[in-house]
């Protein structure tokens, strides 16, 4: 990591997954971090941790990050603003309409304050699954509201920079707009999904494969935080529920009547918008529509084997692109499935085979 841009003190507010994970990466780049809970025993292991040091009443930060639940946040950040005054004041919450508008209307002063949200989080919270890593390459949204102190807005930019994410500048409305689409509404469809699966015949889901899994993923979230999302930005969320349900509908209607004309085509053109979709996803570096080339590499169900193959990729000199790793219950190898560019494609697959690695395909 650079030189740490971050000066003075750091507070976070909340030892959860998000502030335990700040300060870990803050700690670890050499700032000082104080570390403040409604639990003690959320400080103690954030602590034990190496995240930063309880916090008194006679630190004075330079910059406060509010990790607190989002229905919290509001009341914490007017706390933290007016018991520190001097003090840069920014919250973690991926909600930042609905906090700005409460922050308004108590009259708090916001020239200190700047919204931000990092575009990063696991399925399991609290400090004990904390990662100083949790938020490298990942965007890092700052939701700049007028009246916003440009220092203010370049405290928390550095804070991004120091925590290896990318900031990106924008406006409250357009981020709950933008993390509706990417963020609230995935999670929901990936939760009713899942949600099918409840009473299902084991023998049914003991066929279940990466397709299922990469699609329920998500599904494991604290459905506690994830109400109060869904309270805090309902509008845009529904806004794109109503569009998916009619595409629902009218894919319902051509599964009922294959027979009728157009059916087959309309579900073509469901099934073609969806990979549209795909393909307007930023990939690796932001680059959109990457094609990359797709190498399956069987490995043995034992220890060691992913990582040599990993470490002979190193050698052979050719970068991956992506990995992904698949293993079905019961089966003795694993399936690894490796993404490069098109022009090393044959290079890799022959000196992965020289070397005695087995390809599907």
């Amino acid at each position: 990591m650079n030189q740490l841009r971050t000066t003075g003190t750091v507070k976070i507010v909340g030892a959860g997954l998000l502030g335990t994970s700040i300060g870990l990466a803050l700690r670890q780049a050499g700032a000082d971090v104080v570390l403040a809970d409604q639990s003690k025993a959320s400080v103690a292991l954030a602590v034990d941790y190496g995240a930063g040091r309880a916090a008194t009443a006679n630190d004075e930060p330079a910059l406060i990050v509010v990790c607190v639940p989002p229905d919290q946040v509001a009341e914490m950040v007017e706390r933290e603003l007016a018991a520190s005054p001097r003090a840069i004041v920014t919250d973690v919450a991926s909600v930042k309409g609905e906090i700005l508008e409460s922050l308004r209307a108590a009259g708090v002063p916001l020239q200190n304050y700047v919204g931000s949200h990092p575009m990063a989080g696991r399925e399991r919270g609290g400090a004990i699954s904390g990662r100083a890593d949790l938020f490298f390459t990942m965007p890092w949204v700052l939701a700049i509201h007028e009246g916003a102190n440009p220092a203010a807005v370049a405290a928390v930019e550095a804070l991004a920079l120091d925590l290896g994410a990318t900031p990106i500048r924008t406006t409250p409305e357009a981020h709950d707009r933008a993390v509706a689409l990417v963020s609230h509404v995935p999670q929901l469809v990936s939760s009713l999904l899942a949600g099918r699966l409840v009473g299902a015949e084991a023998s049914d889901l003991a066929l279940a494969g990466a397709g299922l899994r990469d699609t329920t993923r998500i599904a494991a979230s604290d459905p506690k935080l994830w109400l109060q999302i869904f309270a805090a930005n309902s509008g845009e969320v529904a806004s794109i529920l109503k569009k998916l349900s009619r595409d629902l509908v009218e894919a319902v209607s051509a599964l009922d009547n294959l027979d009728a004309p157009g059916s087959l085509a309309k579900l073509g053109e469901l099934m073609a918008a969806g990979n549209a979709g795909v393909a307007a996803i930023p990939g690796k570096h932001g680059a959109r529509n990457a094609s990359y080339s797709q190498l399956i590499v069987l490995i043995d169900d034992k220890p060691g084997e992913l990582a040599r193959l990993l470490t002979e990729i190193g050698e052979i000199g050719i970068n991956l692109e992506d990995l992904k790793l698949e293993h079905s219950p019961g089966a003795q190898i694993g399936l690894v499935e490796l993404y490069v560019l098109p022009k090393v494609e044959v290079a890799l697959a022959e000196a992965l085979v020289a070397r005695g690695w087995r390809l599907a395909g």
